[in-house]
């Protein structure tokens, strides 16, 4: 028996994983008594932290009455899946948090299935009991019904379930009775979840992610699942398409607390990080030296969406930016492909452009906001699902969407979904919110938010997620309204915008650089209407009573970088720059417009 615990924490976003990892940290004497280390430790990387969701799943390990428990803390958004699936590989079992009045959300049932089909055993903890109207046993017995429907095994079925509070730091097997730590949950993990087993034979390891120091290069991080890997060992690294390539191994670090420390030796069911290994990419098996055998490679869902990438042409282009080049973008691009498994790239006609899939709007939202982070300066066109043909029929993926709303707009709601031709299958009352959920079309999400947080009040909670491919339901209405574009390059007048203002809502303050073809704002009516922002107040020598009245400027609209994504049509590009986010039009002057109004109908 060996003294080792893998585990992976899964959840729906923003149930409370990586609080809960932070407290099993605290809880086992991880820190030193006067150290300082915050909230939402493993959130490491700054978009992580902005918006409070794991992109990244990370692991970190603790010591409990002298056993080793390795934790992966995985993200919950299904755009990330491909972080998950691969993760979940080197886990033997699984925390599966749900929180005490939502229950168990699509995004839970995403990853559930993943675990439960690797045959992990799951440990369930029904989190926030403090909240109030939490409904303990009914989620309790949701979570059994969702395991029953995911064709769990008996022994998965009979799980232990503890209720607790991550905030709180405590948890117990009665939520009536709270405890003042985490023992009971830290025993369960010991108690039910397998140690890792050690297989004898020769080596065999799968890459499962990857890590980078400017020092030694790329580390490849995995779990041992046969034999032992010690520094200086000669390895043969089985590529995916069944390459063999021969390396050695430089160096090799197990994982203790948050940090690595450097070891001689590490033997089956431990995870471990290997430096001096070149060109190895996720799902690569490193194998014996004589003998290689490959592990199964690891699946990944496939793309449902793609968006146009390509190099800023704007008037503006270079003036915020460090890569600005196509031979930047296509580096970048295909960098971000080794550690990123579920994007693909694809060339297009234009050396300038490249065609990006990933699995929904946030998966390549939170790429595009790395690269400006990292000083790119890039365009991207309008979202586009991806259409397949299945059995002659042309089909599209459909999403399975749950939305919690206030019992008096959930009419709204239903309005504003059924026209995008969602279905409504589901709708009971929670408390004083009502539960809808919906089947509807991918292409049906984009742009839904907005509208459905507009006619809420921001009330709405809204979660999607991925079910399959389906016959093609029609034509879906687009943006309502047209826009205002800008005739003129120069700085914004509030006197031009005052004069303008019955035309539309405007998206830029007076004082701004625009350019000829970027959108300025929202037209009242379905049609694009060229502005002229720029020009002044024609100025006399005579002062005339009245005129000279001040302007009152209601405040622009200012667009997130998906809510930007969401409401660009074809014929229009999103600017993305380090400092700004600039919608515009893909042919700048109205002549040329008119001459490719075709391209786009």
């Amino acid at each position: 028996m060996q003294k080792i615990r893998n585990i992976a924490i899964i959840a729906h976003v923003d149930h409370g994983k990586t609080t809960l990892v932070d407290k099993i940290l605290h809880f086992t004497n991880l820190f030193r008594e006067n150290e300082q280390m915050g909230e939402l430790i493993l959130d490491s990387n700054d978009l992580e932290r902005e918006r409070g969701i794991t992109i990244v799943s990370k692991n970190v390990s603790v010591q409990y009455q002298d056993i080793k428990i390795n934790i992966i803390d995985t993200p919950g958004h299904a755009d990330f899946g491909g972080e998950v699936e691969r993760v979940l590989k080197m886990a033997d079992g699984v925390i599966l948090l749900v929180d005490a009045f939502e229950g168990p959300m699509p995004q839970t049932r995403f990853v559930t299935q993943k675990a439960l089909a690797l045959g992990l055993k799951p440990i369930v903890v029904v989190n926030k009991v403090d909240k109030e109207n939490c409904r303990p046993e009914e989620v309790y017995e949701a979570v059994f019904e969702l395991f029953f429907n995911l064709d769990a095994t008996e022994e998965q079925l009979d799980f232990p379930v503890l209720y607790g509070s991550s905030k709180q730091g405590w948890m117990s097997t009665d939520w009536k009775q709270p405890t003042d730590n985490f023992t009971a949950l830290l025993d369960a993990i010991l108690e039910h979840i397998p140690s890792a087993p050690y297989s004898e034979g020769t080596l065999q390891m799968q890459v499962t992610s990857l890590d980078y120091s400017s020092f030694v290069g790329r580390i490849a991080i995995g779990r041992v699942a046969r034999g032992s890997i010690k520094e200086n060992q000669p390895i043969s690294l089985v590529k995916r398409e069944g390459k063999i390539v021969k390396s050695r191994v430089k160096e090799l670090h197990t994982f203790v607390g948050l940090g690595r420390v450097k070891v001689q030796e590490v033997k089956a069911g431990d995870i471990c990080a290997v430096v001096g290994i070149e060109g190895f990419d996720i799902g690569d098996t490193i194998a014996d030296f004589e003998n290689p055998e490959q592990l199964a490679i690891i699946k990944i869902d496939e793309p449902t969406m793609n968006m146009l990438f390509t190099i800023n042409n704007s008037p503006f282009f270079g003036k915020e930016g460090k890569f600005v080049t196509s031979r930047h973008l296509h580096d970048r691009l295909h960098k971000e492909m080794e550690k990123n498994l579920a994007l693909r790239v694809v060339p297009t006609e234009s050396p300038d452009s490249f065609l990006v899939y990933g699995r929904g709007i946030l998966h390549l939202s939170v790429l595009i906001e790395t690269m400006r982070r990292e000083g790119y300066e890039l365009q991207v066109g309008q979202p586009q699902v991806i259409i397949k043909e299945i059995d002659g029929v042309k089909c599209e993926p459909i999403e399975t969407m749950v939305v919690d709303v206030p019992a008096e707009v959930s009419g709204k709601v239903i309005e504003l979904v059924t026209q995008r031709k969602g279905e409504l299958l589901v709708m009971e009352t929670k408390g004083d919110m009502q539960h809808l959920e919906f089947d509807i079309p991918a292409r049906g999400i984009i742009g839904l938010r907005n509208n459905v947080l507009t006619a809420t009040a921001g009330e709405a909670v809204m979660a999607h997620r991925f079910k399959g491919y389906e016959p093609w339901k029609g034509t879906i209405p687009g943006r309502l309204s047209g826009v205002l574009v800008s005739m003129e390059k120069g700085q914004t007048t509030a006197y031009s915008i005052d004069k303008l203002q019955d035309r539309g809502r405007f998206f830029v303050d007076p004082g701004v650089d625009i350019y000829e073809g970027q959108i300025v704002g929202e037209h009242i009516r379905d049609n694009d209407l060229v502005v002229n922002l720029v020009k002044g107040k024609q100025l006399t020598n005579m002062r005339a009573s009245g005129s000279d009245d001040n302007t009152r400027i209601a405040p622009a609209v200012k667009f997130s970088l998906e809510e930007s994504m969401e409401y660009i049509q074809a014929d229009e590009y999103i600017e993305v720059t380090p400092k700004s986010i600039r919608l515009r039009k893909i042919y700048l002057t109205e002549n040329e417009r008119k001459i490719n109004a075709k391209k786009f109908q």
